[in-house]
């Protein structure tokens, strides 16, 4: 699930836009700060401007503003505006002067390069070039030799917005400059935000691309064919490199053709040769002479210019010519082909070619699709993975019917596609959909075909995995990561709040992976702080990145050295970022490793090791970290030890600064090597005694060299332990005039005091030297947090139970969200105090917090993690607090929950009251309550009081709502009020058995009481229900009766005032069928009827009467009028001799009669005129031989399954039917099934084997005569 989304923050509250300007001109833009005094730069092309004549820079307060002035063609680029960290970018677009003369432009030629659309007619009397060179937006021999170049990306040329008619063509063209390019640059076409048009390339749309060796660009054209309405919108050209990326977005306007109306085609064709102005007309759009193979007249753009053609030949032929309105359309649609000279010549139609295109694609028009009879839809959409049904309705059940994709025929292959034949409905399937079936389908019958385009829309792309803030130094490389749930789905970057593209700056760089998309940054700097965000069509993740100025610090200095000679020395230092390199100077100059001089960086330890020191060593050593004005310095000292020879006896010396019992301090860190070189002298050679001294228990441990004389350590204590190892961790190594201590990788456990002891027959010396082991504090315990709001924390901890030996210097504290990996580091400064307020988090977010001790040698491990929080705010207070209702004792509050309520949720509501003039707030009820009103009783009557509400969640109580006013606990006298619905201000119209439901409201206080009234009496009925409450009454009858009819009054009284209404109610039903229907009189075929109004008209008036007629023979009712309001009527158009009933219902607002009135005795029609005698006729022999109409066919079938002959015969009578193999009768072989229905025969033959191949023949017999047919049937073998 994607994290909230954090607001960016801008340093700008108006931001500069882009503008356009003329050549010579100047240009002015404004951007306005949010805080004034704040420092403001401009770039032009990424390069900061500084103030001159041509650039005006001017700061006001918050407000700023740049004036460019002589405004020149290099000025068309990119410009910023800097302040802080926010950077806003803005072009100004430089365009030329108009000139008088009219010019096409190059650009522009590539969007009116329509067929079937022309441009205006030129001003001069010279014709207007061919179509074929308006097709061709730029033509490879005739571009420009200068180009003007892109500075911003990539584009020569762009795509200009074009229109054109349906059916119509157009080319949009792109040119790219390639002087600067290694390699041709890829090119993609889409339509709208999303669809690549690369895979629709086909019948309507082509994609060219050639390069033009003279003028080094490249041109890619995209050609539309045949327009439709369809294609209109929106398109984008995206062009690409390997290090530059452009898009241009433009739209294309496809007109509806305009029909031919009322036009005088005789005009249209006629190719005249007017003096003057009528020439030139003629010569701008009419004349095709020359051009035959150039397409068809544009009859659009000759519609469209009807009108002015037309008045400019009537001021010059009025005189000479009258035209006769005839509509030609007309005569020839009906004239054949070889009468269409003769009709040109007779109306004066000379452009007879044009004129038959014309007349041909008109009648191509008219026609109509005989093979289907509803064809697919224009375009179809679908969503990724979902099915989609095509339908066509088909002329004929039949017909053979064909699916194409892209022009490639579809075939049955699983369940991806399923072919359905329903009646005339011919269905296609596509299960599954993917983006592979995003394409142009086709049904084809014959001839015929019906098109459509299949869109595959895919699913919403949602955040798996989203960012995570990140805390880095300036220069160092910045990554950010996000998963989302589509392979190769397309996101977007932003930085507080701008989309960042590699067009916009080159630092950023864009990578995919699956489904894992990265922003890298490679050197971040200061400004690139800021809260970025991906966003795909499904969601979005926001992160925060910290850039920090570096600081180094120096963990371990080098220390100064004293060395003798042929013994090695070692300078070392810790610095705090491992990847920070440096340099060796000796007394200022660089230091060069060679055999003996050896340079070392490992981690954050530098080291230069000499061995063999030399006298030439002795000098000032410095090491210098590279981009840090750093100098850490040491100096090599050389010992040079000279021993005179005395022959006699000496006691032995140990030489050290630490002579006596009194210990001297050596510091070793913890995992370093401690080397301790002990001269000594005296003669004969001294033997050594090592001894480690136990404070505690005042024990002594204790190591001799190998040459001490046996019995030496009789002189030591029981507890010692000689340490004589040469090798090991712990070792003790002899030479002549020294001896040499060694720890390798010192511990906490070799930490104490060391004597040395020296004797020899001439006396013996001690010296005690304490060995200190230093290390990195332990790492602290869990740090505790405290005090938790909307986006901070307080954060408390204690120091560590160790210091490692050296004093802690401060802490550093890290947080990370509960499911990430990601520590983030909050403080570079070391803190010194033991509790910290961390801020910017993100409400909502489950953190954990953990601290870092860190001393003069470094950094500890890690505390535990603290226990996990999540930052929450109390909500704002509750909304819109008032007083609904205030009786003598009790009191209705309500309120709307708050604004913003937070990630803590909203437990519930506290509501207090407070006396006026007292300062003690009183719980009203106890405990929380979740609803958004409370009736608060058993107040004191007259007391005035303040009443407040609170809401509560986790994080703790919002602030108050409080009455404005104290509020009087007393009965407040309302007078009653009675408000009626409009509906009932009318009569209520009920039919019988309906439910009557009527609520009525009404006002006053106190309590009024209710009464209902009918028809002047108190209402007491049983199946009439009243129920009344505080604001309104309600009448309620279940089943609603006729008697429940009348007048009802309802009256609402407090004490002496008083409040009525009237209601009227009508119930009603159908009413009863009419009385005494009688027959007056009878002429020729007509019935006069006569009949009385019903008993029972329902309780509503009669609006008429419906009267019906059956004939005696059949008794079918015919309406012979309805809504008749007469109670008579004559019924005409009988027929004569036949007899009929009549009946009549009579017909309220609800409905007919149940039953109706009838003649008690039928009406006879009498004949008249003479008796008919029908003609005889000869019987006419319909008999027939027979005759076979479908023949049987010769059949190869395999062994094993059934196999069917068929034929087709007529004859009359029905002829018998017999089968026959080998001229042997099959009617009695269980073997064969003989079928015949509706005159076709089959013979099924039940598994056939290779024993019934043979010749088959069929006989029918008949009284007429008889027929016979045969075929060959060959069995085979299964493979």
């Amino acid at each position: 699930m994607p994290e909230p989304s954090k607001k960016a923050v801008s340093a700008f509250t108006k931001k500069p836009k882009t503008t356009e300007a003329t050549t010579g001109g100047s240009a002015i833009f404004e951007a306005e700060t949010e805080k004034a005094g704040i420092k403001v730069k401009w770039q032009r092309a990424g390069a900061e401007i500084t103030e001159s004549k041509k650039y005006i820079i001017k700061s006001e307060g918050n407000k700023h503003s740049l004036t460019i002035n002589n405004i020149e063609k290099d000025d068309d680029v990119t410009y910023a505006v800097i302040a802080g960290s926010s950077k806003v970018k803005f072009e100004l677009k430089v365009k030329e002067p108009e000139k008088s003369e009219a010019v096409l432009p190059t650009e522009a030629s590539s969007a009116s390069a329509v067929l079937g659309v022309d441009s205006a007619p030129a001003v001069t009397g010279s014709p207007p070039p061919p179509t074929d060179s308006i097709q061709k937006s730029v033509p490879t021999s005739e571009i420009q030799p200068e180009l003007p170049l892109d500075p911003i990306g990539l584009f020569v040329t762009r795509p200009q917005d074009g229109e054109v008619s349906v059916g119509g063509n157009i080319t949009f063209t792109a040119i790219v400059a390639g002087a600067s390019l290694l390699k041709k640059p890829s090119v993609k076409w889409f339509k709208g935000k999303w669809m690549d048009l690369g895979n629709k390339v086909g019948t309507h749309l082509q994609l060219h691309d050639h390069y033009d060796r003279n003028n080094k660009v490249y041109i890619f054209e995209m050609q539309i064919i045949d327009a439709k309405m369809t294609y209109a919108g929106g398109y984008r050209c995206e062009v690409s490199t390997k290090d530059k990326f452009d898009s241009c977005n433009f739209n294309l306007i496809v007109n509806e053709t305009p029909a031919a109306g009322d036009t005088d085609i005789r005009t249209t064709f006629r190719r005249m040769s007017l003096a003057g102005g009528g020439r030139r007309m003629s010569a701008a759009f009419l004349s095709t002479e020359g051009h035959e193979e150039g397409g068809e007249l544009n009859f659009s753009a000759l519609l469209k210019k009807r009108d002015s053609f037309l008045r400019s030949v009537n001021r010059t032929e009025a005189k000479t010519e009258s035209q006769p309105s005839v509509d030609v359309w007309e005569i020839l649609r009906k004239a054949p082909p070889s009468e269409y000279e003769k009709i040109a010549f007779q109306y004066g139609i000379t452009d007879l070619r044009g004129l038959l295109k014309r007349l041909k694609r008109m009648k191509k028009e008219e026609k109509k699709s005989t093979a289907f009879l509803k064809k697919l839809d224009p375009a179809y959409q679908v969503d990724k993975g979902q099915k989609i049904k095509l339908t066509v309705d088909v002329a004929n059940p039949d017909a053979d019917v064909k699916w194409l994709k892209n022009g490639q025929e579809i075939h049955v292959s699983g369940s991806k596609y399923i072919f359905e034949a329903v009646g005339n409905k011919r269905i296609l399937t596509i299960n599954h959909c993917s983006l592979a079936d995003d394409a142009a389908y086709q049904c084809v019958i014959g001839e015929e075909k019906s098109f459509t385009e299949l869109f595959v829309r895919e699913p919403p792309v949602l955040i798996i995995h989203p960012l995570e803030d990140q805390m880095v130094m300036v220069g160092e490389r910045v990554e950010f990561e996000c998963e989302v749930s589509e392979e190769g789905a397309t996101v977007k970057w932003q930085k507080d709040g701008t989309e960042l593209t590699r067009e916009a700056a080159f630092k950023y760089r864009f990578k995919k992976d699956g489904k894992k998309h990265y922003l890298i940054i490679n050197e971040s700097t200061k400004e690139d702080s800021g809260h970025y965000t991906v966003k795909t069509n499904g969601g979005e993740s926001v992160a925060e990145l910290f850039v920090q100025e570096k600081k180094l610090e120096v963990y371990q200095s080098i220390a100064d050295l004293t060395v003798k000679a042929r013994d090695q020395a070692v300078f070392k230092c810790e610095v705090s970022d491992e990847n920070v390199k440096g340099i060796w100077l000796k007394n200022g100059k660089e230091v060069i490793p060679n055999e003996r001089i050896k340079i070392a960086h490992i981690g954050r330890i530098h080291k230069l090791t000499i061995d063999d020191v030399t006298p030439e060593d002795e000098a000032d050593y410095s090491f210098i970290p590279e981009g840090f004005a750093y100098n850490i310095s040491a100096k090599l000292q050389f010992l040079e030890i000279k021993i005179d020879f005395v022959p006699r006896e000496e006691p032995p010396k140990i030489h050290l600064d630490c002579m006596g019992q009194s210990p001297d301090t050596i510091v070793v860190v913890a995992g370093n090597k401690l080397r301790l070189d002990v001269p000594i002298s005296g003669d004969p050679i001294p033997s050594v005694i090592w001894q480690k001294v136990n404070k505690n228990s005042d024990s002594v441990q204790s190591s001799d060299d190998s040459r001490n004389p046996p019995g030496t350590s009789s002189d030591l204590s029981n507890d010692n332990k000689l340490l004589s190892e040469s090798e090991g961790r712990v070792r003790v190594e002899m030479h002549e005039d020294h001896c040499v201590f060694i720890i390798e990788g010192a511990e906490k456990q070799d930490e104490g005091v060391y004597r040395v002891t020296v004797k020899n027959p001439a006396g013996e010396d001690k010296a005690d030297i304490t060995v200190k082991v230093i290390d990195v504090p332990d790492p602290p315990e869990a740090p505790k947090i405290l005090n938790i709001g909307e986006d901070y924390c307080s954060v408390e901890w204690q120091p560590p139970s160790f210091d490692g030996g050296q004093p802690v210097l401060g802490y550093i504290l890290e947080r990370k969200k509960k499911k990430s990996y990601r520590w983030m580091r909050l403080n570079f400064d070391l803190l010194k105090e033991l509790s910290y307020e961390a801020k910017r988090m993100i409400e909502g977010v489950v953190y954990e917090m953990r601290v870092y001790a860190v001393n003069s040698i470094g950094m500890s491990r890690p505390s535990p993690p603290s226990a996990p929080f999540m930052p929450i705010a109390p909500p704002s207070e509750p909304t819109h607090f008032t007083v609904e209702d205030v009786s003598d004792s009790t009191i209705t509050l309500k309120w709307r929950p708050p604004e913003r309520i937070g990630a803590g949720g909203l437990d519930g509501y506290t509501v207090e009251y407070c006396k006026e003039r007292s300062t003690e707030w009183v719980p009203a009820i106890y405990g929380l309550t979740e609803r958004t009103s409370i009736l608060i009783k058993d107040l004191v009557t007259g007391d005035k009081l303040y009443f407040r509400v609170k809401a509560i969640n986790l994080a703790g109580e919002s602030e108050p709502a409080i009455t404005k006013e104290p509020i009087t606990i007393r009965e407040i006298v309302q007078r009653p009020k009675i408000w009626l619905p409009r509906y009932l201000r009318q009569t209520l119209m009920k039919k019988v058995g309906e439910t009557i439901n009527i609520v009525i409201p009404f006002q006053g206080k106190p309590r009024p009481r209710v009464t209902w009234m009918k028809d002047g009496q108190a209402l007491e009925s049983k199946d009439v229900g009243i129920r009344n409450s505080n604001t309104d009454t309600i009448l309620f009858i279940r089943k609603a009766e006729r008697h429940h009819s009348g007048t009802y009054e309802v009256a609402v009284q407090i004490e002496n005032m008083e409040d009525k209404v009237t209601i009227t109610i009508q119930i009603a039903d159908k009413p009863g069928p009419p009385q005494n229907v009688k027959m007056v009189d009878v002429w020729g075929f007509n019935v006069a009827l006569e009949w009385t109004p019903p008993q029972d008209d329902g309780n509503a008036q009669i609006l008429g009467y419906t009267i019906q007629k059956a004939d005696k023979k059949t008794m079918e009712w015919y309406t012979v009028s309805d809504h008749c309001r007469r109670t008579n009527c004559v019924v005409s158009d009988l027929i004569m001799g036949n007899e009929y009933y009549f009946r009549v219902f009579s017909e309220n607002s609800w409905g007919l009669s149940g039953t109706a009135a009838t003649t008690k005795t039928p009406v006879y029609i009498q004949k008249t005129g003479t008796i008919y005698k029908p003609p005889s006729y000869k019987e006419y022999d319909f008999s027939e031989p027979p005759k076979f109409t479908h023949p049987l066919a010769n059949r190869s079938v395999i062994a094993g399954y059934n196999a069917t002959l068929s034929c087709a015969l007529r004859g009359i009578p029905k002829p018998k039917i017999f089968w026959y193999k080998n001229k042997v009768d099959l009617s009695g072989d269980a073997k064969y099934r003989m079928f015949s229905k509706q005159g076709v025969l089959t013979l099924e033959i039940r598994k056939p084997t290779p024993f019934d191949s043979g010749c088959y023949t069929c006989k029918a017999v008949n009284d007429s005569g008889e027929a016979e047919i045969e075929c060959r049937l060959d069995v085979r073998a299964p493979q």
